[in-house]
């Protein structure tokens, strides 16, 4: 993402409940948690109450225990964000929200 982009940390807690059924013996974060995580924290930096609607997101890395993510993103255009998430620099997910009225 390119200038303009605002980040934020998603520290995943090593003891998170998801980790339970995800998977037994090589725990990962599933991608619903990532999302809801990256929901909440723009929802709250940004101050936009609102549903929001995932238009993409396509997963190219697995997040394990402890690992902290960092969030990317970018307005487009009113209520249109582009997002990535890396822990440190592997690219973990990209995409793009909507804010709907």
């Amino acid at each position: 993402m390119s200038t303009g982009d605002q980040t934020l940390s998603l520290p995943i807690a090593a003891d998170h409940p998801a980790f339970a059924g995800h998977f037994p013996g090589q725990p990962v974060v599933p991608g619903v948690v990532l999302l809801d995580e990256t929901l909440q924290a723009l929802a709250t930096q940004l101050a936009l109450p609102g549903r929001w609607q995932i238009v993409s997101a396509k997963f190219h890395s697995m997040v394990l225990p402890g690992e902290t993510v960092l969030l990317t993103h970018r307005q487009q255009s009113p209520g249109h964000f582009s997002f990535a998430l890396h822990v440190q620099q592997r690219l973990i997910a990209r995409g793009q929200l909507a804010l709907q009225p």
